[in-house]
């Protein structure tokens, strides 16, 4: 009798570009090296690929990848991720060689109509009680796809905005009914606990206040981890090898953590009570702390980082998304530069 696998607990959904790999695709020149690149050739966003693997370290959960690369980058993706040591459950690409086909032309830099329907249906299969972390970038429309998404599983947003949003974000009739259809099939929950976003762009933290505290913008996944330690999903140790992987591959370093931990502490996020633990993961006898040595000086640097913000601020309210009044979120680059006003 074959053994028995666990449900997944939490589910963990990555985007690739911009939040998972180094990428560059703002011209057309970036565009065809990054077609072109080999898996070996591909950089990951330093600590992405230590963070997943920690995250999936007690296997009850599920890592779940939808980018808008093409379908024809699977094999070197998949080939990546594994030079990497990061196992997927699932790895959704985009079909823009059939949107071609099919004269769908606006369906090629469109983002909403692509990942809003994968998101709901890979929900559909995923257990009920499931927990959902989500990772995404500010290069396009993900605080916007992936609060959308939750608000909808959870039923905070009606119909009626829905389908307003998803004309305006000018998704083709069909994928309409393909969202609305896998939607009214879902029971209704509210799984998703924290949305990650890759400040890829060095956009300004600020700028996603009105999304609500539940969207986090970070600088590096250190933040992240930082904040997953917090909310239970992380131990202090395996906060620590993503640290390492940091140091090693990217060449971060004192200064750098020091400044990311305060400007969480800054954004009221709940990091404080997880501090005392990451001094004592660090000052341990373990041998990977050596790589991020020397650790008095990690140590009294984080130390007077608390001590110099005082009482921690409180963290951000809960607030109501307005979705209809973030329309321009929604739509590719290119649309909302013609919109800008002059």
């Amino acid at each position: 009798m074959s053994p028995k696998v666990e449900a997944p607990t939490r589910i963990y959904r990555w985007d690739l570009d911009k939040t998972y790999l180094k990428t560059d695709f703002d011209t057309l020149r970036q565009l065809v090296r990054t077609a072109m690149q080999k898996a070996e050739d591909k950089k990951a966003v330093p600590g992405a690929a230590a963070l997943i693997r920690e995250l999936r370290a007690d296997g009850r959960s599920r890592l779940c990848i939808v980018s808008g690369s093409p379908t024809q980058m699977r094999a070197v993706l998949a080939e990546k991720l594994k030079l990497d040591g990061v196992e997927f459950d699932e790895l959704v690409l985009k079909d823009n060689l059939k949107n071609l086909v099919r004269g769908r032309f606006k369906a090629l830099r469109g983002q909403v109509g692509y990942k809003l329907p994968v998101l709901l249906e890979s929900r559909a299969r995923a257990p009920a009680d499931s927990e959902e972390v989500l990772f995404g970038d500010d290069a396009e429309a993900d605080a916007f796809i992936y609060s959308l998404y939750a608000d909808m599983v959870s039923r905070r947003v009606d119909e009626k905005v829905v389908r307003q949003v998803l004309e305006a974000a000018e998704v083709y009739p069909d994928d309409i009914d393909r969202v609305l259809t896998r939607w009214a099939s879902i029971p209704a929950a509210d799984p998703v606990r924290r949305i990650f976003i890759n400040l890829d762009r060095l956009s300004p933290p600020a700028s996603f206040a009105k999304y609500g505290p539940r969207v986090v913008p970070i600088f590096n996944y250190f933040q992240a981890a930082l904040v997953l330690m917090g909310d239970k999903h992380l131990t202090a140790p395996q906060v620590v090898r993503v640290m390492v992987e940091m140091v090693q591959t990217a060449g971060y370093n004192l200064l750098t953590f020091s400044n990311s931990l305060q400007d969480l502490l800054r954004r009221g996020l709940p990091v404080t009570e997880v501090t005392q633990a990451l001094l004592e993961a660090l000052s341990g006898p373990q041998a990977m702390v050596q790589l991020v040595r020397p650790v008095p000086d990690i140590i009294t640097a984080f130390t007077k980082r608390v001590a110099a913000l005082g009482a921690a601020p409180p963290p951000p309210a809960a607030r109501e998304v307005d979705y209809l009044g973030l329309l321009d979120d929604a739509r590719p680059r290119n649309h909302k530069a013609r919109r800008r006003p002059e």
